[in-house]
């Protein structure tokens, strides 16, 4: 699945599927994508291949969040690409899913409390007022988790 920029500065490839698909109404989405919610692909971090010689430019943010997040944006056109979440840090991007040629569909949708009053979420779709809770079922497969769960320990500092 590739993706890119509005000047295709930055073209991108997933070299697989995404993890999990988030539909998120939180207000530092909506304020960073200046919409009402972003769709989020989640990926593995070494599974993410730039293919154009375009860098990003890599803002961090130390709003809402510890420890920051950081944010990948085109330097020439400044369309948002992925950006991190505190639980996961540089593990796992967050792409966001308009930029990507294919459509994906969120499998959930969170923060759900300060979803715009216009954006309608499928009642077939799970969905949360703010993150799921341990007390919620998972929302992943044991597949899903396992990638998660080796992503974020080949992250891990040697002891």
């Amino acid at each position: 699945m590739q993706g890119g920029c509005n000047c295709r500065y930055i073209r991108f490839r997933m070299n697989s599927a995404p993890i999990f698909v988030n539909g998120c109404h939180c207000r530092v989405c909506q304020r960073e994508t200046g919409s009402a919610f972003a769709i989020n692909a989640m990926i593995e971090a070494d599974r993410l291949e730039i293919l154009t010689e375009g860098v990003p430019e890599i803002l961090v943010s130390r709003v809402g969040s510890v420890p920051p997040t950081s944010s990948a944006r085109c330097p020439r056109c400044g369309v948002g690409l992925w950006g991190t979440h505190p639980d996961f840090g540089e593990a796992i991007y967050f792409v966001r899913a308009g930029t990507l040629d294919e459509r994906v569909l969120p499998d959930a949708h969170f923060f759900t409390v300060t979803r715009h009053p216009l954006v309608h979420v499928p009642d077939d779709v799970p969905s949360f007022p703010g993150l799921p809770t341990p007390d919620d079922p998972p929302l992943w497969n044991d597949v899903a988790q396992g990638r998660i769960d080796a992503a974020l320990a080949a992250r891990l500092p040697e002891a």
